[in-house]
């Protein structure tokens, strides 16, 4: 049953009205809609993030090729054992990420497994990491649980909620490493890091404020598949606002989950010599964590570097270590991402045996 809603106070009126129908003129556009229609075309959108991970590796490569080939690792068997420890994080990490899943879709009722939600998600990361999609992984989430639990409205309000999470806590790393080192700030990848934090904390408050309030999407529930799915994402936080210590475990699984990343960042940074300091990793690694999930590029290539070299520069590490970074974590990622494969290619048949089992609790 429906709660009362609340009067809404004349401010938050006017800037929901306002909103709601600059949404609408911009997406009646003609120039608009040409635009997506064009970039709807998939092969068009694959051959655009191509040629920008293409065009800025190739730039980053020619203006630190001197730097790269003159790269001194030092001791192989160090810096060996420091990829083997990065790696270690990142597959700890991706249990972490399957954990905090389980989590969102235990407290919204969604009764499936910590198997079987480990079993998809590293099928979802085999398909992001290797395929040249970005939402490839979220939509074989959301397609095998809502088959498991019966509703993918439901599966798509668990995903948007456990990806909020990640990027609610990424700013937040950021911010407090540039509070406790003002230092960082007198360079222009400190200034940006800091600005890039905030206004993604700002447009984080703002979308889940009108996913969550009665008269956003609150208003969306029925009338078409589209409106369910949005509606359950209202749904969905509306349960954790109500239950604050649930909401409080979820981000203390997402700090940790990103505290992993941040760390196997770290180990690969110290394989390859580059060490800007505990709190310079802290402070720039998370931003850069959300710049290459901009679809963008394939798999943040190009882009992710671009922003090491960026945030890096000016604290001892050079434009040869922060490519050769880049590129050690992208390989370090598909590397842990193969566990995937298997139960990409047999974990549909398990599945769809679990999901006569798992009968999927209301809420």
């Amino acid at each position: 049953m429906r709660d009362t809603e609340a009067p809404v106070p004349p401010l938050q009126r006017r800037l929901l009205h306002f909103s709601t129908s600059a949404a609408r003129r911009i997406a009646r556009s003609p120039l608009v809609r040409s635009v997506l229609r064009f970039l709807a075309v998939p092969l068009v959108r694959i051959v655009l993030r191509l040629g920008v991970s293409g065009g800025l590796l190739a730039w980053l490569i020619s203006v630190s090729r001197e730097e790269i080939s003159s790269l001194d690792l030092g001791s192989k068997s160090a810096a060996a054992a420091w990829l083997v420890a990065a790696t270690a994080a990142i597959a700890i990490a991706f249990f972490m990420a399957s954990a905090r899943w389980w989590h969102v879709a235990h407290t919204l009722g969604v009764g499936v497994s910590c198997r079987s939600m480990l079993s998809i998600y590293l099928a979802a990361q085999f398909v992001g990491n290797f395929l040249p999609t970005a939402i490839g992984g979220d939509v074989l989430r959301i397609n095998r649980l809502g088959r498991m639990c019966g509703s993918r409205a439901n599966a798509f309000a668990t995903v948007i909620i456990e990806r909020l999470t990640g990027w609610i806590v990424l700013p937040i790393f950021t911010l407090a490493a540039l509070t406790l080192q003002p230092s960082l700030l007198r360079h222009s990848g400190g200034q940006i890091a800091g600005a890039l934090a905030l206004g993604t904390l700002l447009i984080l408050a703002l979308v889940v404020w009108f996913a969550e309030h009665p008269r956003g999407l609150g208003r969306l529930s029925g009338g078409s598949h589209i409106r369910d799915w949005l509606g359950a994402v209202h749904t969905g936080l509306t349960v954790f606002r109500r239950h604050r210590s649930a909401a409080g475990r979820l981000l203390g699984i997402g700090f940790a989950y990103q505290f992993l990343l941040v760390l196997a960042t770290a180990l690969a940074g110290a394989a390859i010599g580059a060490n800007p300091g505990l709190l310079a990793w802290f402070a720039f690694a998370p931003m850069v964590l959300i710049v290459q999930n901009l679809p963008v590029a394939i798999g943040g290539l190009g882009v992710r570097e671009t922003a090491l070299v960026l945030f890096l520069d000016a604290h001892g590490v050079n434009e040869g270590q922060a490519v050769l970074l880049g590129l050690l974590l992208y390989a370090l990622t598909l590397l842990v991402s193969l566990s995937g494969a298997p139960t990409l290619a047999l974990g549909g048949h398990r599945e769809r045996a679990e999901a006569a089992a798992e009968v999927p609790a209301g809420r």
